[in-house]
């Protein structure tokens, strides 16, 4: 049998244990979805050497998956109560995760219906569909990790057949994120510019032409560099006065989601 999705790059201790998770949770039945190094490989061919395995599950299920875990024989964790939970094996890891440290990008069931078939490390899997890894990728943004090189090796690799409505869609109000991205990815790639549709990049620079036309300054005195970056816009939230875009009611975290994301700025996550 051919091995699959980097396999042969683990130790057997982590293969193990990897294996034994995905099974547990194959036999419970609870929905779960495989990202990370795995399904970036499946999409772009590039291979990392990980120590975690990334389960993305809906919200509801994150319980439910942590218990099979436990149930297992590992020690679990609900880390961030606002996205992500772990369960631990020596060095070794799985994230569970449903939704993201800016709490923008929460697991829902269009996740699993555009989810594709692909055993990992033998084990029959469904892996998060390109779309919503661009998505959740793009506001990654820290000084210790940016993900924009990810986004275009996928647009370099899967462009051609992204779903492009849905992924302007889930962007939504913050389509200049999409659009950043997609400037830079002609920037990176001269040659592969057509793997963006024409007409994705016009409908979002008409957009902001059209913003930028509008001479109404905003209402509020807002900062939207926190769903970028935890650490570096701390400075416009506690001493310049701007709003944190995270917080409810307009974001969805609470300010003692914040606190305590803030509060693991340089933990190993």
């Amino acid at each position: 049998m051919a091995r699959t999705l980097r396999q042969d790059v683990l130790s057997p201790d982590a293969c193990a244990f990897y294996q034994k998770g995905l099974r547990a949770l194959n036999e419970s039945q609870v929905p779960f979805l495989v990202g990370g190094a795995y399904a970036f490989e499946c999409y772009t061919q590039i291979v990392r050497h990980t120590k975690d395995l990334d389960i993305f599950t809906r919200p509801q299920d994150c319980s439910r998956v942590l218990q099979v875990l436990a149930s297992a024989g590992y020690q679990t964790d609900l880390t961030f109560p606002h996205w992500l939970g772990k369960a631990f094996y020596g060095e070794n890891f799985i994230d569970v995760i449903f939704s993201s440290g800016n709490g923008l990008c929460s697991v829902d069931e269009e996740w699993f219906t555009y989810a594709i078939e692909k055993p990992v490390l033998e084990v029959p899997a469904l892996l998060c569909p390109a779309e919503e890894m661009t998505w959740s990728k793009a506001f990654i943004e820290e000084r210790e990790r940016y993900d924009g090189a990810d986004i275009a090796h996928i647009l370099r690799a899967r462009g051609a057949q992204l779903d492009w409505k849905r992924l302007v869609r889930r962007f939504d109000m913050h389509w200049r994120v999409l659009l950043s991205h997609l400037i830079l990815f002609g920037f990176v790639y001269p040659m592969e510019r057509s793997q963006v549709p024409q007409w994705i990049m016009q409908e979002l620079l008409d957009r902001l032409q059209q913003e930028s036309s509008n001479d109404t300054p905003p209402i509020e005195r807002v900062c939207q560099g926190t769903l970028l970056s935890r650490e570096q816009y701390l400075i416009d939230i506690m001493q310049w006065g701007y709003r944190d875009a995270r917080l409810l009611p307009s974001g969805s975290m609470s300010s003692e989601d914040v606190a305590h994301w803030t509060a693991a700025i340089g933990e190993k996550q």
